[in-house]
């Protein structure tokens, strides 16, 4: 009988136990806060420059060594394209101290930009440093041959040589351009510094680099030469 009692206890205990169990509301339940990441700002997408391509393809002088950047005689004659209502976007693909070795290397690249004009503006750092020149015109005539096999017009920028390198290798050194342009039915800007190189403040102390006002001015002189180039053929 004690047994039975003790078990009615127990039972008794555990019954009010579940009872209160049941009617006690659980705590709730935390969930973790939502921490928000705001989203990077989406990147405008860059307007492709469609306009036909003039490519300038030259060393120092194309690329405007100590002429501050925008100030090259590429820039001046975008700006002037732009004035005049020409639709073209001027590339300038100068690099210093290359010589037509170096432009020779690096022409297949420049064909992919597609230019539909090419000014090339090499062989003055090859006559500077006194190269053969038979390997100079080699490069020169492989040069114009690869842009005018690829479509584009041919304007040849010439550069002559400071009298101490003696009167024959300066005139087959200009030579050179005449018979480039000749072959390629191009025209030809006989010497490219023309209008800057006895102007005052228009070249630089070494004589040979123009400034910026010196950039403009071959940038006018450019044009004359380039603007029959820009209308249908």
């Amino acid at each position: 009988m004690r047994f039975f009692y003790v078990s009615r206890a127990y039972a008794a205990l555990a019954l009010s136990v579940l009872v209160i169990s049941c009617g006690k509301p659980e705590p709730p339940v935390s969930t973790p806060a939502t921490i928000v990441v705001p989203s990077a700002p989406q990147a405008a997408p860059q307007q492709v420059d469609t306009r036909p391509v003039i490519l300038a393809f030259g060393d120092s002088l194309t690329a405007g060594y100590g002429a501050d950047t925008g100030q090259a005689f590429p820039d001046y004659l975008q700006k002037l394209l732009d004035r005049r209502g020409y639709k073209f976007h001027v590339v300038n693909q100068g690099i210093s101290g290359d010589t037509t070795i170096g432009g020779r290397a690096r022409s297949r690249a420049a064909i992919e930009l597609k230019p539909a004009i090419v000014i090339l503006e090499l062989g003055g750092n090859d006559g500077l440093r006194g190269l053969p020149l038979r390997q100079t015109r080699e490069n020169l005539d492989a040069m114009a041959a690869e842009f005018t096999k690829a479509g584009a017009k041919l304007l040849v920028a010439g550069i002559t040589l400071p009298p101490n390198y003696g009167a024959d290798y300066i005139r087959d050194f200009e030579r050179m351009y005449v018979e480039t342009a000749s072959k390629y039915r191009a025209p030809r800007i006989p010497f490219l510094l023309e209008p800057a190189i006895a102007v005052p403040g228009a070249m630089q102390g070494d004589g040979i680099h123009p400034t910026a006002k010196g950039n403009e001015l071959v940038a006018e002189f450019v044009f004359r030469y380039l603007e029959p180039l820009l209308l249908p053929r």
